[in-house]
């Protein structure tokens, strides 16, 4: 029988803005998203660049292969939108956000054995403010994570505080620019494969390279309180929207909070759309060092 997450727990993410949960998933559906992962892999042997399904490791060859992100996942897998639906997962989100839901992005990241690329410390908040803020990402780990592989870092506590400055002479580059900013404080979450790490919107988070041999791959949904709009929306929003929701229904009538926004603008004009590591390219003061994309390969 499946019991949701206790009281304790639900005061523990309100307080310190993230929490992990064990045996969300069984070892079949972990099983079954490995498969399917191996399968997309594969596949990526004939691509040589970015594109709207695989973001690649800069080592990357059809001989190796190395995707360092799967996007929009559930539009590209079953076995993805099952995840993305299952019920377990969405039990605890409501608990934590309310029982309308909707979801406004997905992926796929895999952290391969010594090659996995880090991200560098960042609030989603920055990407994505809107008019409320019961939002949260949900980690559903493919592998256990820990901290020899890059397991997701948290600055516990950082959700309640004020939002950092992400933008740098180019602009928005998706990282904090924040001259003496350092992750002190900072909390692994580590789960074992079937578990799941969530974090508000608003935390401090990052995540070290995989400098271990084993991969971490973790399927990432963001979910959003069903009243809760961006303040920065594109076309046919309203659509995209309604055919998001996974819980509950959809409403016109925006909720207004209170809360702390910068928004991601300007882009810098020098780079290309695209994934967060594409974007935290041109950062300057990297946490994880000037060139962090494969920084275990000389080792």
């Amino acid at each position: 029988m499946w019991e949701m997450i206790s009281e304790q727990q639900v005061g523990f993410y309100r307080e310190h803005g993230y929490l992990g949960v064990e045996q969300v998933f069984s070892a079949t559906d972990v099983a079954e998203l490995r498969c399917v992962t191996d399968e997309f892999v594969e596949r990526s042997r004939t691509i040589t660049k970015n594109d709207d399904v695989f973001d690649l490791e800069p080592s990357h060859t059809s001989a190796s292969p190395r995707v360092r992100r799967l996007k929009n996942t559930a539009k590209h897998h079953p076995v993805y939108r099952r995840t993305l639906e299952h019920p377990r997962m969405l039990d605890i989100v409501a608990q934590l956000i309310g029982p309308s839901i909707y979801c406004n992005g997905d992926k796929l990241n895999m952290k391969i054995g010594g090659v996995g690329s880090p991200v560098e410390w960042h609030q989603d908040w920055a990407f994505y403010p809107h008019t409320n803020d019961d939002l949260l990402a949900v980690g559903v780990a493919m592998d256990d994570s820990t901290v020899e592989n890059g397991c997701l870092l948290v600055m516990p506590g950082t959700h309640q505080g004020r939002i950092l400055d992400h933008n740098q002479e180019e602009g928005f580059v998706g990282a904090v620019t924040e001259e003496n900013f350092r992750p002190e404080g900072a909390v692994p979450i580590e789960l074992k494969a079937g578990g799941i790490s969530i974090h508000h919107v608003r935390v401090l988070h990052g995540s070290a390279p995989n400098r271990s041999p084993n991969p971490r791959r973790l399927l990432l949904f963001q979910f959003c309180a069903g009243d809760a709009w961006p303040l920065i929306a594109g076309d046919g929003y309203w659509e995209n929207y309604v055919k998001s929701f996974v819980r509950g229904r959809p409403t016109n009538q925006p909720r207004l909070t209170n809360v702390p926004v910068r928004l991601p603008r300007p882009r810098p004009a020098s780079l290309p759309s695209g994934s967060i590591y594409e974007t935290q390219k041109v950062l300057k003061n990297k946490i994880y060092g000037a060139n962090p994309a494969e920084p275990a390969l000389a080792s």
